[in-house]
């Protein structure tokens, strides 16, 4: 049994945080490098759901990297990267750091809102092995049809899109399967290279998500004296920075080949025999190429350029909005597409970057978006000190519905595959806009959610009659004679 419970800060988690502070205000050259890290601690600390689940605390981590990666790379390598010199950066961090600090703070709230009451009586499992590797096998083969699907019909695309989802949960089951009680590494490492094939053939870094998930797979059974374990969590860490990397720097000429080449997008062995050629490239550059990669993923990966242009520019030149961004984002996800086919699309992010930061980014004509975020837009519409209260509440709905599922869902392992994979997607960016972050979260709950319920149902209706039928045997065999 796991036992649900949210323990306040102790003595000593206290002086380890602070501990920890002090060595970075010591160690490191920028006074936001100790703000950055007593944000990331606390955050940890709020986000902790006491479950035997990581997934809110290491959403949160991603969340917040966005936020300061570029500090403390300079910190560690020495080098930096353009947002340095191309933005006043310094206030933007420090908003950022406050976004942070306000989700973690509303999800403690409202995961605080409800307790669960089945620990005593919870199914452990809902599937054997054998299903769970015939629906990953069944759901992996139709994965390209799905997402060829939600092109082409726009009105139910998000539906589809996070129906396909669906099928990270079915991976992260089978990872936990594949992890206890005897860990069998080889299947392991052969189904997230599959994974990241697949992800890295894509036209966006798909390759990310079987990484995490296997780490936090690793996470729920890690023994600090297994050695293996600490293998695992390394290679696991050092393979994401790596092919991350690897991304980086072959994504442009990738990319180009999907308008170049005829029929390049609907062949995965053109698509892998590229990612080949082109990997051998890359690994063949010299060093110094190799840091300006490393340069431009981590200037990539901090989404905090635009944002700072736009603090620069608003309200100085341009005035706010008073919530006018936020009300667009809220009117927009409460009229689905499915039953408002005729509902404008919202401006893109780049329209947004144009107007506010000022500069002119790619855009619809290149059928890209350059992120602009929930920050900037939070900014923009509010000013400071307000801009945070929304996103404190956004945290506290996202806390809130975390308990719910957990109270509504019987069978633990159903509630640990919809729980990883929809929260780990609703929080673990810090560059999207309101609308992407909030549609992309109710949808998480609505699409994903519900049918997890009725699932979970049906299987507590099955498992119910399985008993009934078992009682009379049972108490047949206490009434034997001789008994």
């Amino acid at each position: 049994m796991i036992q649900r419970r949210y323990a306040g800060l102790t003595v000593r988690e206290a002086s380890v945080g602070l501990a920890i502070c002090a060595v970075v205000a010591i160690v490191g050259d920028d006074s936001l490098l100790t703000v950055a890290t007593f944000v990331l601690l606390v955050g940890l600390k709020l986000t902790w759901t006491g479950d035997g689940l990581f997934v809110l605390p290491a959403a949160f981590t991603f969340h917040w990297v966005e936020t300061s990666i570029g500090l403390f790379y300079k910190s560690v390598f020495g080098r930096e990267v353009p947002t340095f010199v191309r933005s006043e950066y310094r206030p933007m961090v420090l908003i950022a750091l406050g976004c942070c600090l306000a989700l973690a703070v509303g999800i403690r709230l409202g995961l605080s809102l409800l307790k669960t009451d089945h620990d005593d009586d919870r199914s452990e499992y809902a599937f054997s092995f054998g299903l769970l590797m015939v629906a990953y096998v069944v759901a992996t083969s139709f994965e390209g049809t799905l997402t060829a699907a939600g092109a082409d019909y726009p009105s139910v695309r998000q539906i589809i899109v996070t129906a396909d989802t669906a099928r990270l949960g079915i991976l992260f089951l089978l990872l936990r399967r594949l992890l206890a009680p005897t860990p069998r590494w080889s299947w392991i490492a052969g189904i997230v290279a599959l994974e990241v094939a697949l992800g890295i053939s894509g036209f966006f870094a798909g390759f990310r998500e079987p990484l995490v998930l296997a780490a936090l797979a690793l996470v729920e059974v890690f023994d600090r004296r297994n050695p293996r374990h600490w293998i695992a969590m390394t290679t696991a860490a050092v393979s994401a920075v790596a092919i991350g990397l690897l991304w980086m720097g072959i994504r442009s000429e990738y990319r180009r080949n999907f308008i170049a080449i005829d029929n390049f997008d609907t062949s995965r062995s053109a698509r892998l025999r590229s990612i080949e050629s082109l990997s051998l490239n890359f690994l063949h550059a010299d060093s110094e190429s190799t840091w300006e990669t490393s340069d431009a993923l981590v200037d990539r990966m901090w989404t905090v350029y635009y944002p700072a242009l736009a603090v620069e520019r608003v309200p100085q030149q341009l005035p706010h909005t008073n919530g006018q961004i936020l009300w667009e984002a809220l009117v927009h996800i409460v009229t689905p597409r499915v039953f408002f086919p005729g509902k404008p699309e919202l401006p893109s992010d780049s329209e947004k970057v144009r107007k506010y930061s000022g500069v002119f980014v790619a855009g619809v004509e290149q059928n890209t978006s350059i992120a602009f975020g929930y920050a900037a837009e939070a900014y923009i519409d509010f000013g400071l000190p307000w801009m945070f209260l929304p996103v404190l509440i956004f945290g506290v709905v996202m806390g809130w519905f975390y308990r719910l599922f957990d109270r509504l869902i019987h069978h633990r392992e159903l509630f640990v595959a919809f729980g990883t994979i929809a929260f780990w997607i609703s929080l673990y960016l810090f560059e999207r806009s309101w609308a992407t972050l909030l549609g992309i979260s109710l949808g998480m709950m609505v699409y994903l959610g519900l049918p997890v319920i009725v699932l979970d149902r049906f299987l507590t209706i099955r498992d119910s009659r399985v008993q009934r039928e078992l009682e009379p045997l049972l108490f047949a065999d206490d009434h034997t004679p001789g008994a």
